[in-house]
């Protein structure tokens, strides 16, 4: 388990991810230096090659004396700091031969000597560079031709040791391993301090998401540092905050879903009692069924805004969006109200602008929410009102309004009104009817609002053209 935590984890990658950098400079910079170094001594060498040999090749082609041109030789390999080895090129039995003519170095702290280079520039008769070995270790060695003529007829070889570049790789591969070794000590630490840190911050949220879980709703968050895992911790307080308002409103809800229930259901019982009553007459008999028939539609109302409500926020409903003419359907579902308005003594007019009014929507949910919004203006308002259903299409949304010539509501009730059971007088209804429809209006990605106004009320349902 404590191979598994977050703080061991963090650790060990602090460690390896500074372990492997190390490496990387170790194995893969530090060759690539050592060749830059090489290959700069052998530029540099080429380039002192080219600059000094036409002394010695004038002193040779001039037929200078042995005396003199070790004199040059020496002199050369004094003002180059390399050893300078003039050789001659001759053909033998087995070939190409070379044969020491002049060497700078006369104490022998450079001894067998490798030819090679001098032998490739001699059958070349270009200036070569390369390597070679000695017994005092590998050399940097440049061979340039003299010709006499058209013929390379000395090669002038210049050496100088490697230990320098050698030396130079070595310091640099110690001072990497001793600042990579201090480097380890201190990713080391730093992650152990910082993974506990962030561990025990993670440990604090965890604790907080446990009793959140449990149905605890007064656990904190701290968010700490405006980081990753304080932003973590402002969503779980957010969340928090909000499964306490979703907790509260759920009891709420099954409290007053309750006394709904409750109201018809006893209501229903008492007359039903009373019609076991034998002696009741007719007329009191044909009443109180009448009374049972209205509570159980009632109740067969309610159940079903209350599957519809809980439909609509388990997120169950499927939308079926389709060019539809709201112009038509409008006039479909007012059709529908004949019978009730003719009841209530209402009106009820359609005025639309424009024979078409489309819009890509749910046509079921469309007429589902006029239908809640004439019924609740027929339901709330006295008999005689009129009710006008209007109808716009403006900059890209389609408006549909239901205006009733009513009372009209409260400034305080119209901050309510799209709340669960709440209604705004004591006429019968669930109070359920327009929170469902605002929320089928926000899943059509639209709008419902109410416009309270001294006798007359408005409700608008706007969506996308």
């Amino acid at each position: 388990m404590r191979l598994r935590s977050l703080r061991t984890q963090l650790t060990i990658l602090s460690f390896a991810v500074t372990l492997v950098a190390i490496l990387a400079v170790l194995f893969y910079v530090t060759p690539q230096l050592q060749s830059s170094l090489r290959d700069q001594k052998l530029r540099a060498l080429s380039e002192t090659g080219r600059a000094f040999t036409p002394q010695i090749a004038d002193l040779v082609r001039n037929n200078g004396s042995d005396r003199q041109i070790d004199r040059i030789v020496s002199s050369v390999s004094d003002r180059t700091n390399a050893r300078v080895t003039l050789l001659s090129v001759g053909d033998g039995d087995f070939g190409l031969q070379l044969a020491v003519f002049s060497d700078s170095y006369t104490d022998n702290r450079i001894t067998d000597l490798e030819l090679d280079v001098a032998d490739d520039a001699a059958r070349s008769g270009r200036v070569v560079a390369g390597t070679g070995a000695s017994r005092e270790g590998e050399l940097a060695q440049v061979a340039v031709p003299i010709r006499d003529m058209d013929t390379v007829s000395r090669i002038a070889l210049y050496s100088a040791p490697m230990a320098d570049v050698e030396g130079n790789v070595a310091l640099i591969r110690r001072q990497i391993l001793i600042a990579g070794g201090l480097g380890l000590l201190l990713a080391l630490a730093g992650g152990f301090v910082v993974s506990r840190s962030i561990a025990r911050r993670v440990r604090t949220l965890e604790r907080g998401a446990d009793q959140v879980a449990s149905g605890d709703f007064t656990a904190v968050f701290p968010t700490g540092k405006d980081d990753e895992l304080g932003q973590l911790a402002r969503g779980l307080d957010d969340m928090q905050r909000q499964l306490a308002q979703l907790e509260s409103a759920r009891r709420r809800f099954i409290a007053t879903a309750s006394h709904e229930l409750r109201t018809p259901i006893f209501s229903i019982g008492g007359f039903l009692e009373l019609l076991e009553d034998e002696e009741l007459d007719d007329e009191t008999r044909r009443q109180f069924v009448a009374t049972v028939r209205e509570q159980v539609e009632r109740l067969g109302k309610l159940a079903t805004d209350l599957l519809d409500l809980s439909r609509l926020e388990a997120g169950s409903v499927q939308l079926r969006r389709e060019p539809t003419d709201l112009g038509e359907l409008t006039r479909a579902v007012t059709a529908e109200f004949a019978p009730a308005l003719d009841k209530h003594d209402s009106t009820l007019d359609v005025r639309l602008a424009g024979q078409r009014i489309e819009a890509v929507c749910d046509p079921e949910r469309v007429a589902q929410v006029l239908r809640i919004l004439i019924d609740n203006a027929l339901t709330h308002t006295p008999s005689g009102t009129g009710v006008v259903v209007r109808g716009v299409r403006r900059n890209g949304a389609v408006r549909l309004a239901v205006v009733d010539d009513g009372p009209g509501i409260s400034a305080a009730a119209a901050e309510r009104v799209f709340e669960p059971f709440f209604t705004s007088d004591d006429a019968q209804g669930s109070g359920l009817g327009l929170a469902i429809a605002r929320e089928l209006a926000e899943r059509m990605e639209g709008s419902l609002e109410v416009d309270p106004a001294p006798g007359r009320t408005t409700f608008s349902l706007e969506l996308p053209a």
